[in-house]
């Protein structure tokens, strides 16, 4: 009788270990899957990162030629994002670094 338990303890073994090697070997696929995944992904950013280095060459050279701040109106532009509808007028006022100099608004005001 022992070797009759014995033969089905063995058996069932057997059965975990081919259901665990059909487990390992499909996580084996799935690991191999996303690591192309993440290569692929990889190499689009990358590419992503050169067109973007190259179009902001193009626009501080544009720019440049136009006279236009790009510090500035990216600071402009920061300050929209985190609080929409201040200016950078607004943020320098808030700051203390505004010009005393009238502004349109208050000429108009004035007259």
């Amino acid at each position: 009788m022992g070797l009759g338990n014995t033969a089905k303890k063995l058996q069932r073994v057997a059965d975990m270990a081919e259901t665990l090697y059909q487990k390992i070997d499909e996580l084996r696929s799935q690991v191999n899957e996303v690591r192309e995944h993440v290569e692929a992904t990889s190499q689009r950013v990358e590419r992503i990162e050169r067109d973007l280095d190259d179009q902001r060459a193009v626009l501080d050279a544009l720019a440049r030629e136009q006279g236009i701040d790009v510090d500035a109106a990216a600071a402009s532009a920061a300050i929209e994002e985190a609080e929409p509808g201040k200016t950078v007028a607004d943020a320098e006022a808030t700051d203390g670094t505004a010009d005393d100099a009238p502004s349109a608004d208050d000429t108009a005001a004035a007259e």
